[in-house]
């Protein structure tokens, strides 16, 4: 793979990871309709680290304040003041919130690869929930902050967060689905949805490294730089501008795209 293809990939990486459009859509593009070379498990691990050090960094103070008031809550209960018990309880949510996506991916995850990933699944995954988003961007009430959200509201969250185990879906596509359809405004649907995206993101780098380990692969590590980089930064970029402007332009640009990309798809490659 060449240096600019692999920055490409990533920028691609970075951008789909968080927005609510399919990256295995758009990454399977570049190798269709140019003919290049699959990115390899240890540029995959690359884009996952630069993705994770993207929403972490992001949400560093956040995400320092719910570890803190969740060891608190732990250890000194009693010591904790309203606010801190908002965030012990949003960093629970969040760890029941995974558990879904976790269980279901250990238990279907090779039936998945081996019976999931075709084109027409793409393709279908990609314009069916891209409408499922669009419904619930304009029906949804959006009357729900998110602390005031509840343990139900975050399983039913994560259940719909373990369907983007089926590629085309959008892990953060349905997953902010769920959560407008669930009563939650725009801003604290993506909020959560970046939020559960750490631990999710962890545990998919974390194997897929265990993976390349094993099998002794040669890493490029000027390649695998670039990757972790430019993944990390358009990502940023990308989580910052989103939650800038999602309440005001709402989902249906992104609605729009994923027909389009669904389409293009079923043009190219069904």
């Amino acid at each position: 793979m060449e240096w600019y293809q692999a920055l490409v990939l990533a920028i691609i990486q970075g951008l789909t990871e968080f927005l609510p459009v399919s990256s295995s859509g758009h990454l399977v593009l570049p190798k269709e309709l140019l003919g290049w070379p699959d990115q390899g498990l240890a540029f995959d691990v690359a884009v996952h680290v630069g993705s994770l050090i993207a929403v972490v960094g992001y949400f560093r103070h956040t995400l320092f304040q719910m570890a803190q008031a969740w060891l608190g809550g732990v250890f000194k209960p009693a010591s904790l003041n309203e606010e801190q018990q908002g965030l012990s309880r949003l960093a629970w949510l969040v760890v029941a919130a995974t558990i879904p996506a976790g269980v279901l991916g250990v238990v279907f995850g090779d039936f998945i690869e081996q019976h999931l990933r075709s084109a027409v699944v793409l393709a279908s995954t990609t314009i069916v929930y891209g409408i499922f988003l669009g419904i619930a961007d304009k029906t949804a009430k959006g009357n729900r902050e998110l602390v005031t959200m509840g343990l139900g509201i975050a399983l039913a969250i994560g259940f719909a967060q373990a369907l983007a185990l089926v590629p085309g879906t959008s892990r953060s596509g349905i997953t902010i689905t769920a959560a407008l359809f669930l009563g939650l405004n725009r801003v604290d649907a993506a909020r959560f949805s970046f939020l559960l995206s750490v631990p999710l993101i962890l545990a998919a780098g974390s194997l897929k490294g265990v993976e390349l380990i094993q099998l002794g692969e040669a890493v490029d590590w000027a390649m695998i730089s670039l990757g972790v980089v430019a993944s990390a930064v358009t990502a940023y970029a990308c989580i910052h501008a989103f939650l800038q402007l999602v309440d005001r332009i709402g989902m249906m640009p992104f609605v729009v795209y994923r027909l389009v990309l669904g389409a293009l798809i079923i043009v190219l490659l069904v």
